[in-house]
């Protein structure tokens, strides 16, 4: 244990002295990736809870959309874990709540809407498709835009999303780890794109990705620059400090979950490979991704995970 911390210094060290290098736009230097203070508890929420709103902020100079639905029983003075929830490529936020249903939990849940990108399709940054927009900076200004008017725990701030919106929740894990407590990408797109990664502490990360997947495959796709997924797992746990043999068990038959140990601090990895699964958010009925129903239900394992690790 002593010579953890040394090591782990090192690399916060060198994330300091590399945060320029970072594949960024030059809104970056707005970017908070440190917790905010919350000023928004004891304030009316300003739209009606229990349903969903669409919202606007501005960020970089562009008029960003976004939905956000409060719980039925939402009350200002009660700080609430944040949900953020990323749609993949060509999707909308309308989309992926209803892929993700984070709606349904007693948490503020949020889905950012992403900007038309170089194919004419929606995206996010870290695809080679994506617009020239910084969507790192759209979420730190959005979660400060939401810490003004809604009583949000800052402690509790979380990220999931599908494809290339897991893929942006990997890049949100490297860029805002001080700020966004856990990460769950969902058969994520882990393009090269998203630059260089240093996060600023070892963070939580939870991972789900299907055998099958023709999309985003398991195995890699080199041509247009994907790791394969072990080889992407491998780096978070360098980067958390972790030892590099996960321990692996079955929770249902079909799913081989992995969960590497030892990890620096408040660092965690667990990975989800559903065996057979193609690019679904996995869920045992059918959902806007596949009328095939997959043999677990990767909401309320993210769930549970996110509230198991809330900002150190």
């Amino acid at each position: 244990m002593p010579g953890r911390f040394p090591r782990w210094a090192a690399v916060f060290a060198t994330a300091c002295a590399l945060t320029t290098a970072f594949a960024a736009p030059a809104g970056a230097a707005g970017v908070a990736d440190h917790p905010v203070r919350t000023t928004g508890c004891g304030s009316p929420a300003g739209f009606a809870a229990g349903v969903t709103t669409t919202r606007h902020v501005t960020s970089g100079g562009l008029d960003r959309e976004y939905t956000v639905h409060l719980p039925a029983r939402y009350d200002p003075h009660r700080p609430y874990p944040l949900v953020l929830s990323f749609h993949g490529h060509k999707r909308t936020s309308q989309y992926q709540e209803e892929l993700s249903g984070f709606s349904a939990l007693d948490a503020i849940a949020v889905y950012p809407q992403g900007l038309i990108g170089t194919d004419g399709e929606s995206a996010w940054t870290g695809a080679p498709y994506s617009a020239a927009a910084d969507d790192v900076l759209f979420t730190s200004d959005l979660l400060t835009a939401l810490q003004r008017t809604l009583c949000v725990d800052p402690g509790r701030i979380y990220a999931a999303g599908k494809s290339n919106g897991g893929g942006f929740v990997g890049v949100l894990a490297c860029r805002l780890a001080g700020r966004i407590a856990a990460f769950a990408p969902v058969s994520g797109a882990f393009y090269p794109q998203g630059g260089a990664c240093h996060p600023s502490r070892p963070v939580p990360v939870l991972d789900f990705h299907g055998t099958a997947d023709t999309t985003i495959p398991y195995t890699g796709n080199p041509a247009k620059g994907l790791p394969a997924i072990p080889d992407w797992l491998a780096a978070w746990s360098t980067r958390d400090g972790c030892r590099p043999d996960p321990v692996s068990w079955t929770p249902v038959t079909g799913v081989v979950a992995e969960k590497w140990l030892g990890c620096d601090r408040h660092g965690v990895l667990e990975h989800y490979r559903v065996e057979g699964a193609g690019h679904v958010w996995p869920s045992t009925r059918p959902n806007n991704d596949s009328a095939t129903p997959s043999v677990i239900d990767a909401t309320p394992v993210i769930w549970r995970f996110f509230r198991a690790h809330p900002l150190p």
